[in-house]
């Protein structure tokens, strides 16, 4: 089972500059899409009769929103965290069988760091949400989480610091989170491989020098450890100033 999360940073855009035919390329059976930027109606996307869509559409227009592509039919589907509005469409959340799939869109906090605080009050919402979920049936977490979680994670750690995305406080969350029992794919697979990123600036020959962040990520419930085959950064494609990631695991849609 592969599953694929790509923040597309405008999907109409993102379709202009290649979308549909990585989508086709990837191979996935879930496919989930960050930062949208539409409304609905905006778009229409053909993406064969196997898949399903969902879309999570933001109030504010071309702005945040989330969609989710799926071969395999799910159970339910809800839009934001439970008995919240989430008026900025940031999470898409799909119970299957034996595990639920949540597709997210984290806040960021700003450069002048002026939504840091709602940020951190977010995060103790969206881990406690998800501790509730992970007491029914394991979780996959994906998306953009706006926050390079280790040194490791950016190109220039030092410069940063205290910048949004690298402050101590969205990193402390980010632990908070993975002591919850979650696992961060890529690093259980490569814990020390460097200059691996998901996205850059587009100031000129940012990504060309791969002076880049890793801020996407794969997180999932600690006891799937054991179905897991690969985590990957296709940063080769090119469409948006995030890359796609990739997750690949045993198929648990009919069991674990």
């Amino acid at each position: 089972m592969k599953l694929v999360s790509w923040n597309v940073n405008g999907l109409r855009a993102c379709v202009t500059k290649g979308f549909n035919e990585y989508f086709e390329e990837s191979g996935a059976d879930i496919f989930c899409v960050q930062e949208t930027k539409l409304q609905e109606g905006q778009i229409v996307l053909d993406q064969g009769d196997e898949f399903t869509q969902y879309w999570n559409y933001a109030l504010k227009k071309g702005y945040s929103g989330t969609a989710i592509f799926t071969r395999i039919k799910p159970l339910s589907v809800r839009y934001g965290i439970e008995e919240d509005k989430e008026d900025e469409g940031r999470i898409i959340t799909l119970e299957f069988d034996t595990f639920y799939l949540v597709n997210v869109y984290t806040p960021n906090a700003k450069r002048d760091l002026a939504r840091l605080d709602y940020r951190l009050e977010w995060e103790d919402r969206f881990r406690n949400y998800l501790q509730q979920l992970d007491e029914q049936k394991p979780v996959i977490i994906c998306g953009d989480l706006n926050v390079a979680h280790q040194e490791i994670d950016l190109k220039n750690p030092k410069s940063n610091r205290n910048n949004s995305g690298f402050t101590a406080e969205e990193r402390g969350k980010m632990t908070t989170l993975l002591d919850a029992g979650f696992i961060d794919t890529f690093r259980y697979f490569y814990p020390d491989r460097e200059d691996a990123y998901s996205w850059w600036s587009y100031m000129a020959k940012v990504r060309e020098r791969n002076i880049g962040w890793r801020i996407d990520y794969f997180l999932v419930s600690s006891r799937l450890n054991t179905v897991l085959i690969d985590a990957g950064i296709d940063h080769e494609v090119i469409g948006s100033d995030h890359c796609p990631i990739t997750l690949t695991l045993e198929d648990i849609s009919n069991g674990i």
